[in-house]
This record gives structure tokens, C-alpha cells and sequence, in this order.
């Protein structure tokens, strides 16, 4: 499949133009190929995820996060230079679908909410329309916006475990920070992969219960109108990116892509009193 191509379905799912405006979402790197056979997706574009990629073939890899958000010169050998040297040298492309792929509720992003079977959906924070070729299967009744962050109700009220057990088992944690009070039942949910705690006050305008997101700040901590579940940042990002190379394997393989998720590694682990750290077994 030509190059072109492969960015056209891209930014069908994730166009660009949807982007935060201080985000620097499409080709981080141009390569010199000119079709693709093999596609490679992952969370972010380090060392070992680009020489993974390449090592498999890829022709192209599509990340969740931009090599940077702020250009800069290659000027000393960091991850940065690495990530130059070995995409510039295989003639690969680098493509990243950042915030034009998170307000996508009909996308991966919204995996949450299907996997909560969540109702009476709204936005959090609305940046415009969905498109016309959202997939109506994918959404809610009702919902027709796209933005950052959802809030719905739960199909039943939950005790306030059975929520923490649920949530674990969907993103394969054992372990979350509170802030605020935890509600004696969860009614009504909101969430935002990522870095989404800056959504705390619109999701107690949509009557949320509690938040769930990544990346909760002290101050933020403190001024929290309702109860914040921070998650992670990695956790929920990383399967959303599982997610869509899932869906591109089904719609690109029969036209002769073959596509791989390259898994990640969260960069944070729980430090264990007398020094050790755990990690969830590979």
C-alpha cells in the first residue's frame, strides 16, 4: 500500500486538523519509502520500540506520542538522536496521532466507556462535531461531539470496591491513588486517558461520581471538587493503542498490510519498603 494511503486512513481515524493546537500530531519523520507492507503501532516512539519495529520490517510506525513536542537540533547522542539515526537510516516513516486521536469518542480512546457499558454519555470538555463517518455503533445514542474526556452512568450503581476491582481488571492494575473522599457507591463515572485531571471540574459539572485519569499533581490533588483515581498515565493509553492496531490489522490486512502492536513499558513502578521494586511479570 502506498505511503499516502496509509496516512489517508490514518487521520480518517485521527485527523489532525482535530489536534490540541500545542500538539504536533502527523509525520514526525519523513522516510524515503514509498509503500508499506507493514505497520507497526505503540504507545510512545523510544529506542527499543523503533528498533523493535524495524527490526520486524516495518515500513511504517504510528505512535500515540510525538518524538517532541518542541524541535530542537540533534545535537547530543540522547533517545532523541537514537530514534534519528535508526528511523532516517531504514527509510521507515514516523507518524504520531496524539490529541487527534484521544477526542475521538467512537475511537479507541473511548474504550472505557464501551467496556463499562457506560450510558447518558457526555463530553467533558467539547472541541466540535464528530465527523460524519463516526461510527454510530461505536457511540452512545445521543452523543454526537468529540473532545477530551467522557463522563455516563454505570449500567448499575457499584460499591465503591467493586468499582476498584472492575477498573483493575480492565487495565491490569493493582494499585491506584486517591484524592478526595471515596464515594460509598459509583454512579456515575468520568474518565480520561492520559493526562486528564485538569478535567476535574468539568467532570463534577457532569455529575460525576469520581474521575479517572493519569498524571494528578499535588495542587491539583487538593483542589479536586470530587474524588480523582489516578491510574497512570501508561495503563490506559497503552491498551487504547492495542486497541487501534487491532482495528487497522482487520481493515488493512486483507489489502496486504500486516500490522503489530509494539507493547510498551510504563516508566513508573510501586517502590516497595527495603528498596524493591515491583513489575508486573512480562
Amino acid at each position: 500500500m502506498q505511503i499516502a494511503e496509509i496516512i489517508r486512513r490514518i487521520e480518517r481515524a485521527a485527523d489532525p486538523r482535530h489536534a490540541a493546537a500545542w500538539d504536533k500530531c502527523g509525520i514526525q519523520i519523513a522516510g524515503s519509502a514509498d509503500a508499506c507492507d507493514k505497520l507497526a503501532v505503540g504507545l510512545d516512539p523510544t529506542p527499543a520500540t523503533v528498533r523493535a519495529a524495524l527490526d520486524w520490517g516495518a515500513r511504517f510506525i504510528l505512535t500515540h506520542h510525538p518524538l517532541l513536542l518542541a524541535p530542537r537540533l540533534p545535537d547530543r547522542r540522547d533517545a532523541y538522536h537514537e530514534v534519528l539515526r535508526l528511523t532516517l537510516s531504514s527509510g521507515a516513516w514516523l507518524y504520531a496521532a496524539h490529541t487527534s486521536l484521544d477526542v475521538r469518542p467512537d475511537g479507541p480512546a473511548g474504550w472505557p466507556m464501551r467496556d463499562f457499558g457506560l450510558k447518558n454519555v457526555c463530553v467533558l470538555e467539547p472541541t466540535g462535531p464528530l465527523p460524519g463517518h463516526a461510527d454510530p455503533a461505536r457511540l452512545p445514542d445521543g452523543l454526537r461531539e468529540m473532545g477530551f474526556g467522557l463522563a455516563g452512568d454505570l449500567p448499575a450503581p457499584l460499591p465503591y470496591g467493586e468499582f476498584l476491582d472492575t477498573l483493575a481488571g480492565l487495565t491490569g492494575r493493582t494499585f491506584f491513588t486517591l484524592a478526595g473522599r471515596p464515594p460509598e457507591n459509583v454512579v456515575r463515572v468520568a474518565f480520561c486517558p492520559g493526562s486528564g485531571s485538569d478535567l476535574a471540574q468539568a467532570a463534577a459539572k457532569a455529575r460525576a461520581d469520581i474521575l479517572v485519569t493519569g498524571d494528578l499533581k499535588y495542587h491539583q490533588a487538593l483542589e479536586a471538587p470530587i474524588p480523582v483515581l489516578d491510574v497512570g498515565h501508561f495503563c490506559l493509553e497503552e491498551r487504547m493503542m492495542r486497541l487501534l492496531a487491532d482495528t487497522f490489522a482487520e481493515e488493512l490486512g486483507p489489502l496486504g498490510v500486516e500490522v503489530r502492536h509494539f507493547p510498551g513499558r510504563d516508566p513508573l513502578a510501586p517502590c516497595l519498603v527495603g528498596g524493591q521494586t515491583w513489575r508486573k511479570p512480562e
